[in-house]
């Protein structure tokens, strides 16, 4: 039996443009007494990359058109915000009771196209996601190969909720070296049924579990290491893999 360690990566300094990301995360690894080793997964959460590559707008700069101004009018929201979430999303698929639900540029449904003001520091200053999820992954995922000579799979994670469902879980927004979906069409079950749909979205379910020793508020812990999951590797599966084709979307 495989014995899974989620290993959260402490005392990460407050991330700043241009700060080299995966230098930090192995150092403070190595400081913690465990360092990155092969075949782990590291789950990084989208903020901590944002604020890296320069991707924070300040509200303050923001002219919002009259649009947005007439649905922060409606919704009771910052209409600099709603200009923001605007100019992030590709549509929008639900607005009511404050709340718009929109597709992301890059394809994602949730809420305010991802736009956040969490642990981002500055109080006028929101987070947008990376501009491309998947290259920022690779690219964590090739220096840490770099400094370290260790392979590791990198996933991006954002917060988002779920139709029908209270609360929120995270999920993955960009992956580096392993496959997002298990395909387990065609295996059997205990009973010996034949599997017909079955497919476990395992990149999200291993950002869910990074979740339990991450959190968002006074934690303050923005990474982790799952280690001990026998996953399989890939070097072209992308977080997109994850996303169901509009024609299939029932709650669309």
């Amino acid at each position: 039996m495989n014995i899974i360690k989620i290993i959260p990566i402490m005392n990460l300094p407050i991330i700043k443009e241009n700060d080299d990301l995966a230098a930090l995360i192995c150092e403070a690894a190595e400081k913690q007494g465990t360092p990155l080793q092969d075949g782990d997964i590291l789950i990084v959460t989208h903020v901590i990359v944002s604020r890296a590559e320069g991707n924070v707008v300040n509200l303050d700069e923001i002219v919002p058109s009259e649009f947005a101004k007439k649905l922060a009018m409606q919704y009771g929201r910052d209409p600099a915000l709603i200009e923001v979430v605007l100019r992030e999303s590709r549509s929008i698929i639900r607005m009511g009771g404050g709340h718009i639900i929109s597709e992301t540029k890059h394809g994602f449904i949730c809420a305010n196209a991802g736009v956040d003001r969490s642990n981002v520091p500055g109080e006028r200053n929101v987070a947008l996601l990376p501009k491309d999820p998947d290259e920022s992954a690779r690219r964590i995922r090739r220096k840490i190969k770099d400094l370290t000579g260790r392979d590791v799979a990198v996933i991006i994670s954002d917060t988002h909720g779920r139709a029908l469902r209270r609360g929120q879980i995270n999920v993955a927004i960009g992956v580096a070296g392993i496959k997002a979906i298990r395909d387990r069409r065609n295996e059997r079950d205990l009973f010996g049924y034949t599997l017909r749909i079955k497919q476990t979205a395992i990149a999200d379910e291993l950002c869910s579990a990074a979740e339990l020793v991450m959190g968002q508020a006074d934690e303050g812990i923005p990474a982790a290491i799952i280690r001990g999951y026998q996953y399989e590797r890939s070097e072209d599966s992308t977080a997109k893999d994850l996303i169901w084709p509009r024609e299939k979307a029932l709650f669309l």
